[in-house]
């Protein structure tokens, strides 16, 4: 019966908590319009410190962290409430979500891909786009260039594989870009050792392809330790080299699709360092385009160097029920230990909450891109 009455005892002051913190949010409002009227800013450091400063030594030594906790969540709490009085009246991201809304994903567009034919970003084009025209890049920069300048209408990036993890140079240069991702699709990689007809694995005195092929395969290389490895700009290059090299010591890691293309044998087959090998890539365009099925969001962002800041970025998502899939952090040249973070979320972009969630941290974090909201292809 104690454990019950000590439960009545919580649930009652629960009820006082919620009446003080309604309370605490319609002043904080209040202090909003206030600070609009005068042209100052929502954030005041100084007077945030001083409460979490004197609500710990309040709390004590027992409870001094948690404190710390609570409050910063309520200070987090307030700040937003002012944020939707201070920008009530401009531009709402219903509305620019209502804009980018299409019927049905296309299935023929001009579309660029890093590579040349036989590569894995021409695959997952064909994947996504059964019809497409396809203008190669031999980097990824290119890609970007290509949809940025309206060449191409979308364009072909790997984000990150289930062996080698991020594409970091694709990370890089998201920040130099303005895109909006609008699909992506996850393609199985299954690497062969190609060699000129005629050619014997004996034979074998140096391996070319791209360096996330061989760091998928890098067990495989490591048992031939007598092999010179040399590093291409992508799979269908390497073996596209070899076919014209006129040599036969020389072997690409590349795709069975690559040894029709190209005219070499396959020598052997899955030599990735294991079987389940998939690569992520994204869809981009210049424009927001959002489609049926959308369940996922990225971000783009930075946060304040500041103790918990990426701890309240996380409750606020978390308190609107949404799972983080991926978060990346690369570090901002010239900023010494400054860092953009990347997050994919699970979310429906129209969900209830979600375009109120979108305006708050924009306002609120001196850098914060959406990237887009799209579906996943298997």
């Amino acid at each position: 019966m104690e454990k019950e009455n000590l439960r009545k005892r919580i649930d009652e002051i629960d009820e006082q908590f919620i009446q003080l913190l309604e309370e605490r949010l319609d002043i904080a409002r209040a202090i909003g319009e206030e600070k609009k009227g005068q042209g100052l800013p929502i954030l005041d450091m100084a007077r945030e410190r001083e409460i979490l400063n004197r609500m710990a030594e309040r709390a004590g030594d027992k409870n001094e962290t948690y404190a710390k906790l609570v409050f910063s969540a309520i200070l987090a709490a307030s700040k937003n409430a002012q944020t939707h009085v201070y920008y009530k009246n401009e531009e709402k991201w219903e509305e620019k979500i209502a804009a980018a809304k299409k019927d049905a994903f296309p299935s023929r567009a001009d579309v660029a891909c890093q590579g040349t034919e036989g590569a894995y970003s021409q695959q997952a084009c064909d994947k996504l786009f059964p019809m497409a025209r396809i203008l190669y890049s031999s980097t990824f920069e290119g890609v970007f260039k290509a949809v940025e300048t309206g060449l191409c209408k979308y364009g072909i990036l790997p984000i990150e594989n289930s062996l080698a993890g991020s594409v970091s140079t694709v990370y890089d240069l998201m920040k130099k870009h303005k895109f909006y991702v609008v699909r992506s699709v996850r393609l199985k990689i299954d690497h062969a050792l190609l060699l000129p007809k005629g050619a014997k694995f004996s034979d074998i005195r140096e391996v070319v392809s791209h360096e996330q092929a061989i760091s998928q395969c890098s067990e495989f290389l490591q048992q031939h330790g007598e092999w010179k490895v040399t590093r291409f700009e992508n799979t269908a290059a390497a073996a596209r080299f070899v076919a014209q090299s006129g040599r036969k010591d020389i072997a690409a890691i590349a795709s069975r699709r690559c040894a029709a293309l190209y005219d070499l044998h396959i020598e052997r087959e899955n030599v990735q360092n294991q079987s389940d090998n998939f690569t992520r890539f994204l869809c981009i365009a210049k424009d927001m385009e959002i489609y049926p099925g959308a369940n996922k969001i990225s971000l783009m962002l930075t946060l304040p160097n500041l103790p918990g800041a990426l701890f309240q970025l996380m409750a606020k998502i978390s308190a609107m029920g949404m799972n983080v899939t991926k978060l990346e952090s690369r570090p901002i040249p010239g900023r010494d230990f400054e860092f953009l973070f990347y997050f994919d979320i699970d979310a429906d972009i129209t969900a209830p909450g979600m375009a109120a969630f979108l305006e708050e941290i924009t306002r609120e974090l001196e850098t914060c891109q959406m990237l887009g909201a799209y579906a996943e292809m298997p």
